[in-house]
């Protein structure tokens, strides 16, 4: 297995984050620092090291879907000491990481896995994704709204990448409405928004990729199925 495969699939980081720590000089094979990228292991039998600890593939993958509630971190462990997405997770025995993040007050579907390789190819932009956000705003959208979204709002003299928004209803007083990005830049939707003056009231993810949230009670999990997993392949 390559070197930097194995490290990624340890959960230390992604593939190209990786490289660099190769680079960098930080892993070690067998007691000896490597520097070569394309430096391969037997994952049975060498023994790889960083900051220190020995690094082990697991003995078996778990790949779960949640529907994280308003009011929780995704982190393993938060700074400023608010409950994070793992208070929720039943079976703690395992040492899982969640793939990307939502906003402390977003809620919907994350993953959550112990296969590091699995989570750079869901994240990565290279691999264009879909998440889609359904998104409640106050007051009515026009099309001309629409259409900044759509294009790429301007944010601090910067354009953002562009989406795909389609107005689902109007009771008069809120709008909600499908967003679908592929990027996911920090706090993405929200300041696409902020960008036309909209406030959302409510921010939810419900797909990623394939993979729909579906009727999943917040603050629970469900195993990914085989057909979901290979849907990132």
């Amino acid at each position: 297995m390559r070197l930097n495969k194995f490290l990624a699939t340890a959960g230390i980081a992604s593939r190209r984050k990786c490289e660099e720590l190769i680079k960098n000089g930080e892993i070690k094979v067998n007691g000896q620092v490597v520097l070569n990228l394309a430096t391969t292991i037997d994952e049975k039998k060498d023994k790889v090291e960083y900051k220190g600890g020995v690094l082990t593939l697991p003995s078996s993958f778990i790949y779960l879907k949640m529907n994280k509630p308003k009011g929780y971190a995704s982190t393993s462990s938060d700074e400023k000491g608010r409950k994070t997405i793992f208070d929720l997770v039943e079976d703690k025995s395992v040492r899982l990481f969640n793939v990307g993040r939502l906003d402390y007050d977003t809620e919907g579907l994350i993953l959550l896995t112990n296969d590091g390789d699995f989570a750079n190819r869901v994240i990565h932009p290279k691999f264009e994704i879909e998440k889609e956000y359904m998104v409640t705003v106050e007051g009515k959208m026009q099309e001309s709204e629409f259409a900044v979204l759509r294009k790429g709002a301007v944010v601090n003299g910067e354009r953002m990448p562009e989406a795909k928004v389609k107005p689902i209803s109007f009771d008069g007083k809120f709008t909600k409405l499908s967003v679908v990005i592929t990027e996911g830049q920090n706090h993405q939707v929200r300041r696409m928004f902020e960008a036309i003056g909209r406030s959302i009231r409510l921010l939810k993810r419900v797909r990623i990729g394939q993979v729909r949230l579906g009727n999943l009670y917040r603050g629970k999990t469900k195993p990914l199925t085989e057909e979901e997993i290979k849907s990132f392949e």
